[in-house]
C-alpha cells in the first residue's frame, strides 16, 4: 500500500455575514486554521450589498496561498 500526501498550493474560501464583526471573526478564525496547513493570505476581495428587506449583507473571498 503506497502513502502518498501532496501539497494544497492554492485554496479559494467564501464567506458572509449580515455584520462586518461577524465577517471578521469567521475569516480570522479561517487564517489560524490555513496557517496550520502552511497556507497565508494571498489576495482578499469583499463586497456589500442589501437584501430584500434593507439591511447589509456582507461577502468577501479569500484566496489562500503556500507560504514560501
Amino acid at each position: 500500500m503506497n502513502f502518498h500526501l501532496d501539497l494544497i498550493e492554492d485554496k479559494i474560501e467564501f464567506f458572509e455575514a449580515y455584520d462586518l464583526k461577524t465577517l471578521e471573526k469567521n475569516i480570522s478564525v479561517q487564517i489560524e486554521n490555513n496557517r496550520a496547513i502552511l497556507l497565508s493570505v494571498h489576495h482578499v476581495s469583499h463586497q456589500m450589498s442589501m437584501d430584500e428587506n434593507g439591511r447589509r449583507y456582507y461577502s468577501a473571498v479569500v484566496h489562500f496561498k503556500v507560504k514560501k
